[in-house]
């Protein structure tokens, strides 16, 4: 391997390792991607079935059932027989649900308020613009995924 791509390598690990100590700790719950991005889901759209969540994110019937039973656990969702559908629950984010959320989004602001105080306006732009660039990258990548033992393409 090249000396410049371990130091990229590094430079990611590191910033990941970074990112993520920082939102166990804001966030120590240990929800799933996926599960934060059903409770985002919940709290844009407001109450929605399983089938519709599964629709919207893609996932897997099965996966959304899992995921909510985990939130259900945690107190971030509440779930109601759906009044059209009666063999529906209707899933809505709950007062708690939105507490984590609101504690991710403070952990948001709070490393994008720490990357403005240690970077110039100039270097705020070009950081910016290489994130967009690297995550939209990365969004587009054929790399695989792995969802209960089937391949998945992102």
């Amino acid at each position: 391997m090249s000396e410049a791509i371990d130091t990229l390598e590094t430079a990611l690990s590191r910033l990941q390792c970074v990112m993520v100590a920082r939102r166990a700790y804001y966030t120590p719950e240990k929800v799933s991607w996926s599960q934060y991005d059903i409770l985002e889901v919940l709290r844009l759209n407001g109450p929605s079935t399983p089938s519709g969540l599964s629709k919207s994110l893609g996932i897997t019937r099965a996966s959304m059932s899992k995921s909510l039973r985990v939130l259900k656990d945690l107190g971030f969702v509440t779930q109601d027989q759906d009044a059209i559908d009666r063999r529906e629950q209707r899933t809505a984010i709950s007062a708690s649900g939105r507490d984590f959320l609101s504690r991710a989004a403070t952990c948001h602001h709070d490393m994008a308020t720490l990357a403005m105080e240690v970077l110039t306006p100039g270097e705020q732009a070009i950081y910016t613009e290489l994130c967009n660039k690297v995550s939209h990258a990365l969004a587009l990548s054929s790399t695989l995924f792995v969802e209960e033992g089937k391949e998945k393409k992102l």
